[in-house]
């Protein structure tokens, strides 16, 4: 059973930075997507960025030049690094494993039902 767990969320001014991490526990196969997710108070799930099974980082338009996802398979561990906060970046953020193979990290992270495992997320607030 694969288990994710989220942590270093937090509140910070605008500007600042935070780096999440999602430890990963189980079968956690390299042909996986694994992604962040992010959700507002009354928005929807949307995508922040994915590494996909070649490797292939994509970032959400919103956050490009910001944030970067990041991974450390001998920890098991996926990161976000978030530079340049915004107050529209406040949400919970969650760490996500499509439990399939998964070749385009740019089409799973469109549909967040595309991924099965999840974790139990960690707030993001910042403020202006």
């Amino acid at each position: 059973q694969v288990q994710l767990v989220e942590s270093g969320g937090g509140s910070v001014q605008s500007g600042g930075s935070l780096r999440l991490s999602c430890a990963a526990s189980g079968y956690i196969y390299s042909s996986y997507c694994m992604a962040w997710f992010r959700q507002a108070p009354g928005k929807e799930r949307e995508g922040v960025a994915v590494i996909d099974s070649r490797g292939t980082l994509t970032h959400a338009v919103a956050v490009k030049g910001r944030f970067t996802i990041s991974q450390d398979n001998a920890k098991n561990t996926l990161y976000l690094q978030m530079n340049s906060l915004k107050p529209e970046d406040s949400a919970m953020y969650f760490c996500a494993a499509t439990g399939w193979t998964c070749y385009s990290g740019a089409n799973a992270i469109r549909n967040p039902t595309d991924f099965r495992y999840w974790g139990q997320g960690t707030q993001v607030t910042v403020s202006s």
